[in-house]
């Protein structure tokens, strides 16, 4: 193996290692909320520096790749791999917000039990999970199916909203309470933005079209034919 193909393995293996403390820190920070675990809380907050020191590992070995002239397939990889690591780097900040609302939580009595936050979490998480093995088994097709589940945790999200601005209207001493899990709410939402974004960017690395915005660009052709 060249040092050149020992490169691109281990930015694709510290790719994986910063996959993995990420979907541990979303995990651990919704264990938190609904254990009420205030010292799990503030170490995931304390580990947040772990994931954005990946970010930086993968950023330095990627540039040097870029100065070995790499071919466009190679490239692509490259590329990709920076912008996942990216999205990674945001899922732990996302986690990292919701230890600090289940740390404010944990203070106060618990507004109602934990049913639809965990499963917001759960559909994230394997979102990621399966765009991530999409990017490592070089499954574009998989890397599809994760797309369109991203409605699904958006319509979740929506829902508990409403929810809990009636519920503000109908017990203004729950506000403070109810305002932490609509934060949480969003920052699963979020989540499951970056396990798209990852998917969209795998089907670009395996296939070579860019997936991104489809909709977009399909009304700019309409609006502009020929062009």
């Amino acid at each position: 193996m060249t040092h050149y193909s020992e490169e691109m393995n281990k930015l694709k293996d510290t790719i994986l290692a910063m996959a993995s403390h990420s979907e541990s820190a979303v995990a651990r920070a919704m264990r938190a909320l609904v254990e009420r675990d205030d010292p799990l809380a503030l170490k995931v907050e304390e580990d947040d520096n772990i994931i954005d020191q990946f970010e930086i590992e993968v950023d330095d070995i990627a540039l040097h790749l870029l100065t070995k002239a790499p071919l466009a397939t190679e490239l692509r990889f490259i590329t990709v791999a920076m912008k996942i690591s990216q999205n990674l780097e945001r899922v732990g900040d996302e986690a990292c917000s919701i230890a600090r609302r289940a740390h404010d939580l944990g203070q106060e009595p618990q507004l109602k039990p934990y049913i639809d936050l965990p499963r917001m979490a759960t559909m994230a998480l394997e979102m990621l999970r399966d765009a991530l093995s999409a990017f490592v088994e070089r499954k574009p097709e998989v890397a599809r199916t994760v797309i369109p589940r991203d409605k699904e945790v958006d319509d979740l999200n929506r829902q508990l909203h409403r929810e809990l601005s009636s519920y503000m209207v109908e017990r203004p001493t729950t506000i403070s309470r109810c305002l932490a899990l609509m934060v949480i709410s969003k920052c699963l939402e979020r989540i499951a933005d970056h396990a798209t974004n990852i998917a969209e960017e795998v089907v670009y690395l395996y296939e070579a079209r860019d997936i991104r915005h489809a909709g977009l660009k399909e009304n700019h052709e309409a609006e502009n034919p020929g062009r």
